[in-house]
């Protein structure tokens, strides 16, 4: 890629965003943030420059620089891919590192997170705008939606089904064929073995609805 890059969010994923993008010879060119505090500071050298709806900074997006969105709150990612696509009418990159696995086979739609040591195996499809955390396995023919979350170390299995919004803890086990529905979520360490609703959490080995 020959444009530098904004990342949106000088936060912990943006760090590690950059350090994702850096590892494939992407140059930063600066990071954007709503925290005044943290504006004309500097990560790793890099400057904050602004809040992220700055024009003075938005006009280059699509020309100059491309933009990567790293707020891993689904709500403020969404709002802030919304604004892009309204105002300078792009996506957001994928940052995949490089010691990231992904089969050729694999579909990857737009603005994904995808830290070191992922495997994503053959036909699987990943929506836009997921995290996926180190050592994270999606196996064969794995479907995930949008803005959805696999935490470091969680292995999907075969043909599992991820809707939009789950959130997915560490170390979690999601066996073959498994439907996580809209907005559920799955406690760190959780063995799943079957389907989880819309909107449910589930925790445990094997697990359960956590009632609240």
């Amino acid at each position: 890629m020959e444009n530098p890059v904004i990342i949106f969010g000088a936060n912990e994923l943006g760090k590690a965003a950059m350090a994702v993008l850096e590892s494939n010879g992407v140059v930063i060119y600066g990071f954007l943030d709503d925290d005044e505090k943290l504006h004309n500071q500097t990560i790793n050298e890099v400057a904050i420059l602004g809040a992220t709806d700055d024009d003075g900074f938005l006009k280059f997006i699509g020309q100059k620089c491309e933009a990567f969105v790293a707020f891993d709150n689904n709500k403020v990612r969404k709002a802030t891919v919304e604004m892009l696509n309204k105002r300078r009418k792009v996506m957001p990159m994928n940052a995949i590192h490089q010691k990231a696995y992904v089969e050729e086979s694999v579909h990857i739609e737009h603005g994904n997170f995808i830290n070191a040591g992922v495997i994503i195996a053959a036909n699987a499809k990943v929506g836009s705008h997921c995290i996926i955390h180190s050592n994270a396995t999606i196996d064969y023919s794995s479907e995930l939606g949008d803005l959805v979350q696999v935490g470091a170390g969680s292995i999907i299995n075969a043909e599992v089904k991820i809707e939009d919004e789950a959130f997915i803890g560490s170390g979690v086990t999601i066996v073959s064929g498994v439907k996580i529905g809209k907005g559920a979520r799955v406690g760190a360490g959780s063995v799943v073995i079957a389907d989880v609703p819309a909107g449910k959490t589930v925790f445990g080995n094997p697990a359960a609805e956590v009632k609240s």
